[in-house]
Parts: C-alpha cells; sequence; structure tokens
C-alpha cells in the first residue's frame, strides 16, 4: 500500500480527533469560542483521502474583536501564538486589533502557504516538517494549491498564501511537535502482529511505488506471508476499529497505552469487534489481499500511530516490533 499516507483519524471509532483548540477557561468572561467555519474544499485541488480528516484550512474559526481584547489574549484564548494570529491577519501585522474586526484562526499554530505546484517532499525540505505530516493535515490530497504548514512561526518575509509581502521566504525553526511526536513509551508495545516470521517487502517512509512510477510516502510497513496467515495484536490494546476502509481494505484499529495505535490492514478475515479488550498475540484477523495492496504477493500492512496535536501521526513500526 503505497503511500497514499491513509491519515485518518477515525473519529467516530477512536474518539479523538484532530487539531484541538485550547479550551476556555471556567474563570473566563469570554463566551465559549465559535465553532469552526469552513472554508470551501475546493480551494483545495483534488479530493482528500476516505480516511483522512479535515484539511486544517477547511477548519478555520473567525473571531470578532470585542472591547478590551488585545491580540495576544485573543491568540492565548485559542491556544496560539500572536505570530500565527499576524501570519493569517495582514491588517493586525501591526501588533493591533479593533473592536469589530473579524479575525481568521487556523485550528493550531503554523502559516498558510501557494503551493505553487510544489510538492510534498519540496515543501518539507523548505520548511523542515516531515512530508507525511503536511501530506496528512491537509487532508491527504496529492497536490493543493493551498497548503497548512504546521509548526513554522510567521515572520515578516515569510511568503503566504494571498498576501505579497518584499523579502524571500526564511521561516524560523519549527516548534518541535510539528516533527517529531512525543509520547508513547515504546518498551510497554513490542511484538510481532504475525503467527510466523514473514518477509520485510516494503518499507516505512518514502519509497519507489511501481505502480505510479514515483516516489511515494508509505505509512507502514508491508510483511509477506501466506494468504490466511494469522494476524495477531502486538500488545495489550482496546479494538477502536473494525471494517473495510477504501484502500485499507479490511482493517482493524488498537488503541494502547501511553497514545499509541496500532493498525492491521488488507486483512482477509476479521475476528475481533469493537470495544474488545486485546492482548498481546491475541489472534485479532488473518492475513487477505483487501483493498489496494502495494504487491500482488500476500501481505499484512502494519501501522503504528502516536497521538499529537496534529491527530493520529505515522511512526516507524521497525522499534516496536519484537522478535517471532
Amino acid at each position: 500500500m503505497a503511500c497514499s499516507c491513509p491519515g485518518a483519524d477515525l473519529e467516530l471509532a477512536t474518539g479523538v480527533g484532530r487539531g484541538a483548540i485550547a479550551q476556555v477557561t471556567s474563570g473566563s468572561t469570554h463566551p465559549p469560542a465559535p465553532a469552526p467555519i469552513g472554508i470551501p474544499i475546493h480551494l483545495l485541488a483534488g479530493e482528500a483521502e476516505e480516511l483522512c480528516s479535515t484539511p486544517a484550512l477547511a477548519r478555520l474559526r473567525r473571531h470578532t474583536v470585542v472591547e478590551g481584547e488585545t491580540l495576544e489574549s485573543i491568540a492565548n484564548r485559542y491556544g496560539l501564538t500572536a505570530a500565527t494570529v499576524m501570519g493569517f491577519n495582514g491588517a493586525v501585522r501591526g501588533g493591533r486589533v479593533t473592536v469589530g474586526q473579524t479575525l481568521t484562526l487556523p485550528p493550531y499554530n503554523g502559516i498558510q502557504v501557494a503551493t505553487g505546484g510544489r510538492s510534498w517532499a519540496k515543501l518539507s525540505t523548505q520548511y523542515k516538517v516531515r512530508s507525511d505530516v503536511l501530506f496528512e493535515v491537509n487532508g491527504c490530497v496529492a497536490q493543493p494549491t493551498m497548503a497548512f504548514v504546521p509548526g513554522v512561526k510567521w515572520v515578516p518575509g515569510i511568503e503566504t498564501a494571498g498576501v505579497t509581502i518584499a523579502g524571500p521566504a526564511s521561516p524560523t525553526p519549527p516548534d518541535e511537535t510539528a516533527t517529531t511526536f512525543q509520547g508513547g513509551d515504546r518498551a510497554n508495545l513490542s511484538g510481532y502482529p504475525l503467527g510466523k516470521p514473514g518477509t520485510l517487502v516494503l518499507k516505512y517512509g518514502s519509497n519507489l511505488d511501481p505502480s505510479l512510477n514515483r516516489v511515494a510516502f508509505h505509512g507502514g510497513v508491508d510483511i509477506a506471508v501466506p494468504l490466511g496467515e494469522a494476524v495477531l495484536s502486538i500488545g495489550e490494546g482496546t479494538v477502536a476499529y473494525v471494517g473495510e476502509q477504501g484502500e485499507y481494505g479490511n482493517l482493524i484499529v488498537i488503541n494502547h497505552a501511553d497514545g499509541l495505535q496500532s493498525r492491521y490492514a488488507q486483512l482477509g478475515s476479521l475476528k475481533v469487534v469493537v470495544g474488545q479488550r486485546v492482548d498481546r498475540n491475541t489472534v485479532i484477523g488473518t492475513v487477505g489481499q483487501t483493498g489496494t495492496p502495494s504487491t500482488d504477493e500476500p501481505h499484512l500492512h502494519f501501522e503504528i500511530r502516536v497521538n499529537s496535536a496534529l491527530g493520529w501521526v505515522a511512526q516507524d513500526p521497525m522499534p516496536f516490533l519484537g522478535d517471532r
């Protein structure tokens, strides 16, 4: 399963969504933050994968300035930096807001850029943010016209969509959370997802996709074993999703402790139900060829994801795989 980087939150199953907004404290005199507004999806070229959540740019919020508010107080209320608010609102780049002014606010810190046809790999190199994170935060669109780059701080001179500012793009280093996700205790999750040893046929990360004849990001590992081989949970957890999901085919998602999640895709049979508690080595299904496999050779597509402010973000599964 070549990238296609399925990056869904599976929010109904997991109960965890992407891009949490800071909540108003109980002592605040302000009403709760307004509900998200939608920027039309047609502004992003192409359509999101079925499993991907709504792009960050389709979840912008609007805030009308009231008496007593400042740029900093508004930014703090929404869990943003003042720089992020200025980057999205050219009229306040002098550092002041006026009563009655309407501000556009993203779900978390970052900037909006016009891609100009640049690939995710090129944007990743320019802004020092992982390409798979960019892909998923932007709804798994292959080639958008506009993109949200999380964790990059707006400064005068940086390029932003719809705004012309003199000077080259010179972003400050992104917040560490935008590219490196802490959390997830690997010592507490280690196992092998198959009943017998298999052969790694496609690794995590950038690979040459023979079906597309180009390099694509692969959000997990593919392990070749015969059809019908038992698929095992790699650790204790709760089954969060069981069913068919597009390129994933028959999919099982298990939530583990420490903000970790494992995904077992393109299965044949499914032997667990949502809400079921499983242990390490519990048989949860069998190897199949459902969905859109990356190769004709029977294999298990296996992923590890870490819960973060950006949602369930793919990690290299290899450090979590124990011996079989």
